[in-house]
């Protein structure tokens, strides 16, 4: 850690509840810039609405809130858990403090649903879906959907790394047919026409700075189902163009996009994530992840904190 004026360097609150590699990264890139940092799970953090003192409660942060906040990580749990976490970090921002993604990026992208609706309302291409709590009416979609000759993917409205996700193939895979927590989530399956493959696209500021084509060694393509990683140069532009047209359209500082090509050699973004993971495409680009999400994040703190650093 930087040691030059350590007791005065600009402070950033990290979000998460396991630093991991990422959170190292994260630690070494602010550090070289001259920031100091903590580690704060929203599990403990809280609010205080008296009259005096800090309205939020951050762990290390006691005596001044944070330059800045950057989410590496919103836990699970319950209704009222999530909501409450979100709630600090829409509070945060409300007074003025960067936070990187912000509150409402996290809950755009959180929900397949929410995030699925924004991309087809902006004519971002994504593949056909459809969102149902009613389980007969799900049963008819993907019966019509199957009789048309197209698979289903059906996927947990929240989360990630490829966990919970089913594909439907045919009429006798609906025997298992099911809801995740009472809702249906149901994304027309798009077939690449060879090995399985999909596109992770990393944007930063409105800016692809690393990609990668993940290949699975099933129909799953995510680095966590052991999906292995061969770089891809950013010289493609449609594909790049459609990744920064997504997180613009869900307002976001930075951002992993999930994209795939079909057979006719159309792209389609499958998933946009708030929090993502860079571990798998940090192993096959060139460029330093970690040092473009710092630089990124620490333009947008209040003058102050760069004045601090200067000093």
């Amino acid at each position: 850690m930087n040691t030059k004026n350590h007791s005065r360097a600009p402070r950033i609150a990290i979000i998460t509840d396991d630093p991991g590699w990422h959170g190292k990264r994260l630690r070494v890139a602010l550090a070289a810039r001259g920031y100091d940092y903590r580690y704060v799970s929203l599990t403990a953090c809280g609010f205080s609405l008296e009259a005096h003192g800090l309205p939020v409660l951050l762990p290390g942060f006691e005596d001044r809130l944070p330059e800045g906040v950057f989410v590496r990580g919103v836990p699970g749990g319950s209704l009222e858990q999530v909501v409450f976490y979100l709630d600090v970090l829409h509070a945060l921002q409300a007074l003025g403090i960067p936070v990187y993604n912000d509150g409402r990026a996290v809950e755009r992208t959180v929900d397949k649903a929410m995030t699925s609706f924004l991309l087809h309302r902006a004519d971002i291409p994504t593949p056909p879906a459809w969102v149902l709590s009613e389980p007969e009416a799900a049963l008819a979609i993907a019966q019509r959907e199957l009789g048309a000759g197209h698979a289903l993917v059906s996927k947990p409205l929240f989360g990630s790394q490829g966990q919970g996700l089913r594909r439907y193939q045919s009429l006798d895979d609906l025997a298992g047919f099911s809801a995740d927590n009472g809702v249906f989530y149901l994304q027309r399956y798009v077939d690449c026409g060879e090995q399985p493959h999909d596109f992770r696209v990393f944007v930063i500021g409105d800016q692809a700075v690393a990609a990668m084509r993940r290949c699975g060694v099933t129909w799953l393509n995510n680095v966590h189902q052991g999906a292995r990683c061969e770089p891809i140069r950013l010289g493609n532009r449609p594909l790049c163009r459609l990744a920064e047209d997504a997180v613009k359209t869900l307002g976001m500082g930075y951002a992993g996009v999930d994209i795939i090509r079909d057979a006719q050699g159309g792209y389609s973004v499958l998933e946009v994530n708030s929090i993502p993971a860079w571990k798998g495409l940090q192993s096959v680009s060139e460029a330093d992840i970690a040092a473009l999400l710092a630089e990124d994040f620490l333009r947008r703190l209040p003058a102050k904190a760069a004045e601090a650093e200067a000093r």
